[in-house]
């Protein structure tokens, strides 16, 4: 590859395996930028920096100066600009060879891409979800009328980016096959499973400092800990809670922020789930300790996203030595994981009934939760290993970067 490149990875929302990605290729003595959005409300890693951060590591945000607007379209739209703007110039200040970016709205995805290659920067999508798909579908329900034209806009959006990025990192092999559907060249993508960065998510003591300042030492803990957006069903917490409402001993705890979380406030109030603990995102540092604090770990994610979205949130879980509950369709990567390996139990997200009874039955068997704990973490210690992730990583890179340098060479030949 010649000289080193100068690397940015832009991860809009902050994510701790991202960081930890980026902080490898660091220490292995690239000069990395770290981009991502203060404004944007998520479960976020360690983005406050460290003492032992290398030397060749540069660690920054874009603050719109507000909260991002998930779910108001036209606002959005126009905090997509701005901050499309800023990420630029803070690129344009950093001068990368190569950008990997991931978790990005689409129109200020769209924007980046096309100043990175309007300046002879190689771009490498590292493809988390299939945003335009899911936008699809949210805008054809706010606009019956419209919404099928303006929501096939955004996918036509985001597979431009694909065929236009010089590189794909796609999350399981359900990403290539729509790729290849897409007449995306199969050539471009690579394959890399997400993972939780091992080191920094220690399993920890059931009964810890942040399960005693919370009151839920003494009792048994079905916890949630993440987003809850459109690609969930926060219902299922609300029938969790109310099952469980005649055992005192037993809480319903979700660790969340945003519309989700809102609507759960609210159906508190109205159902008298005093067994349904509401808290918002934590400190990164201690999301050990909140993990810990949970005999059973939940995940939930609706069919219409199973297919473009594995939740990143049941790979931290496997770090923590703990049994999971999934509701989510048997065919999602996460689902499969959870399965294959015996780290929890995965029902049908439409199945209440199925998804109680599972809970009850991990609840009243705690050696079965602990052999799923010991899977989990077995699993996660055998898979999770960011120097082989660094590795193909930086193979992905010099593809990028051999694809941006044939481009440019192709477009100065007379």
């Amino acid at each position: 590859m010649g000289s080193r490149p100068r690397i940015a990875v832009h991860d809009f929302s902050g994510h701790p395996f991202q960081l930890q990605l980026s902080r490898a290729l660091a220490s292995r003595g690239y000069d990395v930028l770290h981009l991502h959005c203060a404004s944007y409300t998520s479960g976020k890693g360690n983005t406050a920096g460290s003492s032992d951060d290398p030397a060749t590591f540069e660690l920054d945000h874009i603050d719109l100066g507000e909260a991002f607007a998930r779910y108001q379209f036209r606002k959005r739209r126009t905090q997509e600009r701005r901050y499309a703007d800023m990420a630029i110039e803070r690129l344009r200040r950093f001068r990368p060879d190569v950008i990997i970016s991931c978790n990005v709205p689409l129109l200020a995805h769209r924007r980046i891409q096309r100043w990175a290659q309007a300046s002879g920067i190689a771009f490498v999508f590292w493809h988390q979800d299939f945003y335009g798909t899911a936008m699809r579908e949210a805008v054809r329900a706010r606009l019956p009328v419209i919404g099928s034209a303006v929501g096939s806009w955004f996918e036509h959006v985001e597979r431009d980016l694909l065929a236009t990025s010089d590189a794909i990192v796609g999350i399981s092999d359900d990403f290539a096959a729509r790729h290849r559907r897409w007449g995306i060249d199969p050539a471009k993508t690579t394959i890399i499973e997400n993972w939780a960065p091992l080191d920094e998510l220690p399993p920890r003591p059931r009964v810890n400092e942040w399960s005693e300042h919370h009151g839920l030492s003494a009792t048994t803990n079905l916890l949630y800990s993440g987003t809850l957006g459109m690609k969930h069903n926060p219902k299922l917490l609300v029938e969790l809670a109310a099952a469980f409402r005649s055992q005192p001993d037993v809480r319903v705890v979700v660790i969340s922020e945003g519309q989700g979380g809102d609507w759960l406030a609210e159906q508190r109030e109205v159902e008298h789930l005093s067994n349904l603990v509401l808290l918002p995102y934590q400190p990164y540092g201690a999301l050990p300790q909140v993990l810990a604090s949970g005999d059973v770990l939940l995940a939930i994610l609706e069919p219409s996203a199973a297919a473009y979205s594995v939740p990143s949130k049941v790979l931290t879980y496997h770090c923590a030595q703990r049994a999971m509950l999934c509701a989510m369709p048997s065919t999602n990567l996460a689902a499969r994981i959870t399965t294959r390996e015996g780290s929890g139990l995965v029902v049908d997200v439409d199945d209440v009934d199925g998804f109680v009874n599972a809970a009850r039955h991990l609840v009243d068997d705690p050696q079965r939760r602990a052999a799923m704990g010991d899977s989990a973490r077995r699993y996660a210690e055998r898979t999770f290993d960011i120097e082989a992730i660094t590795d193909r990583f930086l193979g992905v890179v010099e593809q990028a970067v051999d694809s941006a340098h044939r481009t440019t060479q192709h477009v100065r030949t007379p």
